[in-house]
C-alpha cells in the first residue's frame, strides 16, 4: 500500500512542469521554453480569449469579432513590429525586468510575486507551451505588419 501511494505521488509530480530558468541576452530571452515550435492560432485564441491571456483587457489589436479592446497599453500589431521573437518572450515571461512599474503581469513566473492566493501559489499564468504559442502569433503579426 506505501509504495503505491508513493508510486501516485510520483506520478502526479511527473506531471507538474517545472518553470524552466530564464536566461537574458541584452533584452531578449532568445531559447525557447519548449521544445515545440509556437502555434500561431493558437498563440491568437490565447490572446483573444477574456479567461486565458486577458490580453485584450489593456491592448488592442486585429480582432475585429472581439468588442471593448484595451487602451491602457499599445496596440498589439505596432508594439511586435518592434520587437523580435525573444524580445518578446522576455516580456511576456517577466515585463517587470524591463519596467518595474508595469501594469502588465508575469506570465511565466512563480517567485517574488505579490497578492496571489494560495490556491494560484507556485503556478505560472500560462504554460511554456502558451508562452511560445503567444510569441508565435505575434511574430507572425510583426510579419503581417512588414508586408
Amino acid at each position: 500500500m506505501r509504495y503505491a501511494s508513493a508510486f501516485f505521488l510520483l506520478s502526479i509530480l511527473s506531471l507538474i512542469a517545472p518553470v524552466q530558468a530564464q536566461v537574458l541576452v541584452g533584452d531578449s530571452q532568445v531559447e525557447s521554453l519548449t521544445t515545440s515550435a509556437g502555434d500561431p492560432g493558437r498563440g491568437r485564441a490565447i490572446v483573444a480569449s477574456r479567461q486565458i491571456g486577458l490580453c485584450l483587457l489593456c491592448h488592442s489589436g486585429p480582432f475585429p469579432e472581439q468588442r471593448f479592446q484595451g487602451n491602457l497599453a499599445p496596440e498589439l500589431g505596432e508594439s511586435s513590429a518592434k520587437l523580435s521573437a525573444g524580445q518578446l518572450r522576455a516580456r511576456i515571461v517577466d515585463p517587470s525586468r524591463f519596467d518595474r512599474d508595469t501594469i502588465m503581469p508575469a506570465y511565466y513566473k512563480t517567485g517574488n510575486l505579490n497578492r496571489v492566493a494560495s490556491k494560484f501559489a507556485g503556478q505560472t499564468i500560462l504554460s511554456a507551451q502558451e508562452i511560445e504559442d503567444v510569441v508565435a502569433f505575434l511574430v507572425n503579426l510583426n510579419q503581417k505588419n512588414v508586408q
